[in-house]
């Protein structure tokens, strides 16, 4: 096989194509949760706080400006983000997953023992975790 071949079947594999499709994605997501943050977030923190931007606050010591208001921004479009993706991505999320996620049934050929609650086949006689003695079950009656 020549090393173009090589390359062409490894480029289609599905997980590069996925990983190269999510990270587009995560990049325009991430577009668009930041103008979020700063176009609609963040005015109305500086309409409450009355100011609009922290990057002037700075102080300097021997001829060394140290800018903290500008790491003060910083650290609140990180705190604005993180709330903003939380409560409009995850949550709505979580329960929409939540509500279509099935629960399987349970295992049938499995019980829990009357001693230490750890899981034994039915037709078991002794417990293999606390060696207490069991009666068997038919398969179809799990306690």
């Amino acid at each position: 096989m020549s090393v173009s071949q090589d390359l062409k079947n490894f480029l289609l594999r599905g997980n590069v194509v996925d990983l190269a499709v999510g990270v587009v994605m995560g990049a325009a997501f991430g577009a668009v949760v930041t103008a979020l943050v700063k176009d609609l977030i963040t005015p109305i923190v500086a309409a409450i706080v009355g100011k609009p931007s922290f990057a002037y606050w700075a102080f300097t010591i021997h001829g060394a400006k140290f800018l903290y208001g500008d790491f003060i921004n910083a650290l609140l479009s990180l705190l604005l983000i993180g709330i903003s993706v939380f409560f409009l991505v995850v949550l709505p999320i979580n329960r929409l997953v939540s509500r279509y996620k099935q629960v399987p049934p349970p295992d049938p050929t499995i019980r829990k023992c009357p001693e230490c609650l750890s899981d034994i086949p039915v037709q078991a006689r002794r417990c293999a975790h606390c060696t207490a003695e069991v009666t068997p079950t038919t398969p179809g009656a799990a306690a």
